[in-house]
C-alpha cells in the first residue's frame, strides 16, 4: 500500500516496473512507499525522498529513492518540460565510466497532461552538501569538486558524438542571435540599474560584443570541448561522507551544453569567490584539475591552454549577472556575482583579450 498524498509517479507498482527495468530489482516487488520528508519545492520542480518496502527477496534494490518532477500549470499541462536534464540522464550519464552523477533508474519526458520526472539514486545517507549557501567549501572539499569536474569533463572530451547524436553545435547565425539578444537584455539592464554600471564597464560590454566573433573562434574550432554542466556551484555537488569511499556527485543537469570545460571552473571560482580566497586557491586548484584531466586520458591540452581558456571563460562571465537580473533572480545573487566577476577580470588581465 502506498502512502496517501504521493504523486502517481511514486505508485508502488510503477516503481516496481521502473526498478526492474533498470536492472536493480529481481522478482520482488515494491509493496509500500513512504515519503520520508516534506517535498522540496522549487520554481520549476519538486523533489520527494521515498522509502521503499519490498515483498520478496529484493537483493541490492535501493531502500530509498529520489523523485524529481515538474509542476502542472492551471490548465493541467506540464509547466516546464526539462528536456535537457531528461536527455542528460538518458543519453549522457550512462557513458560515464565512473559514478560521478546520481544513478537514474527512470527518465520520463513530459506529456500534455503529465509532468516529466526522474527516478534517482538517493545519496542522502552516503553524501552531503559541503556548506550552506553562500559559504564556500573548504580547501579539501574544493579539491574533491575539482577532481570530480575533471573526471566528468574527461569522459566526454572531444567525443565524436558531440554535436552529432549528443547535443548540438551553435553555428554563426545562432551566435549572432544570442549576441543580439544579450545586447537587448543589457540595454534593459542599464535602463533599470544604470547607476550601478559606470561608463568604463559599459565600454567593456560594448567591446566584448564587438570582439565576440573573434573570441568565438575558440568555440568554432570544435576541439578541446566537452559536456559542461552550466551551473557548477558547490551546492550542486554531493560530497562523500568521511567514512565513505565514493566519488563526489554533480546534480541538477538542467543547463548542460557543449563548451569549454573552463566555463564550469570559472563559474565556481571567479564568479562565486571573493578575491582573497580566489587568489589563494585558484591556481593550485587549476593545477589539480589539469593533473586529473591528464590522468583520465586528455592529451594535447597543456596547462597554458587551460589558463588561456580560463581567462576567456572569466571574461564571458560578465554577461551572466545581467542575465540573472533580467530573469528576476534577486540582487543578493546577481549584484555580488557582478562585483566578484569584475574583480576577477581585473586580476587576470582579461581585458587584454579584447585588444
Amino acid at each position: 500500500m502506498t502512502t496517501d498524498s504521493l504523486p502517481s509517479q511514486a505508485d508502488a507498482g510503477r516503481l516496481t516496473v521502473a526498478l526492474r527495468k533498470s536492472g536493480v530489482l529481481g522478482p520482488a516487488h515494491v509493496c509500500n512507499v513512504v515519503r520520508m520528508s516534506p517535498p522540496i519545492k522549487k520554481l520549476r520542480s519538486q523533489t520527494f525522498r521515498l522509502r521503499l518496502d519490498y515483498e520478496g527477496r529484493a537483493g541490492d534494490a535501493p531502500n530509498s529513492v529520489i523523485i524529481k518532477m515538474g509542476h502542472l500549470d492551471d490548465a493541467g499541462r506540464s509547466a516546464y518540460t526539462n528536456g535537457r536534464e531528461i536527455s542528460f540522464y538518458r543519453d549522457i550519464a550512462p557513458a560515464f565510466p565512473e559514478r560521478l552523477v546520481p544513478r537514474c533508474f527512470e527518465a520520463v519526458e513530459a506529456a500534455d497532461t503529465s509532468v516529466w520526472h526522474l527516478l534517482l539514486e538517493d545519496l542522502t545517507d552516503s553524501h552531503f552538501v559541503a556548506t550552506a549557501w553562500p559559504l564556500p567549501p573548504t580547501t579539501r572539499q574544493s579539491e574533491q569538486i575539482m577532481e570530480a569536474l575533471a573526471r566528468i569533463h574527461a569522459a566526454w572530451w572531444d567525443d565524436r558524438r558531440l554535436g552529432a547524436s549528443v547535443g548540438s553545435w551553435y553555428d554563426a547565425d545562432a551566435w549572432d542571435r544570442i549576441l543580439r539578444d544579450f545586447g537587448t537584455q543589457f540595454a534593459r539592464f542599464t535602463d533599470r540599474y544604470g547607476e550601478m554600471i559606470p561608463a568604463e564597464r559599459r565600454k567593456l560590454y560594448a567591446r566584448l560584443l564587438d570582439r565576440a566573433p573573434a573570441l568565438l573562434a575558440r568555440y568554432h574550432v570544435r576541439r578541446n570541448l566537452t559536456i559542461i554542466h552550466g551551473d557548477a556551484h558547490p551546492w550542486n555537488f554531493f560530497l562523500p561522507r568521511p567514512d565513505g569511499r565514493d566519488n563526489a556527485r554533480l546534480l541538477d543537469w538542467e543547463g548542460w551544453s557543449i563548451g569549454a570545460a573552463t566555463d564550469d571552473l570559472a563559474y565556481m571560482m571567479a564568479m562565486l569567490w571573493y578575491p582573497d580566497r580566489r587568489r589563494r586557491l585558484e591556481q593550485p586548484l587549476l593545477n589539480r584539475y589539469h593533473a586529473v584531466l591528464s590522468a583520465y586520458g586528455v592529451t594535447d591540452y597543456d596547462r597554458q591552454s587551460l589558463n588561456d581558456d580560463y581567462r576567456l571563460s572569466v571574461l564571458w562571465l560578465i554577461t551572466r549577472p545581467v542575465a540573472q537580473a533580467m530573469v528576476g533572480i534577486g540582487g543578493g545573487v546577481w549584484w555580488n556575482n557582478l562585483e566578484r566577476i569584475f574583480l576577477a577580470v581585473d586580476d587576470l588581465g582579461c581585458q587584454e583579450l579584447l585588444d
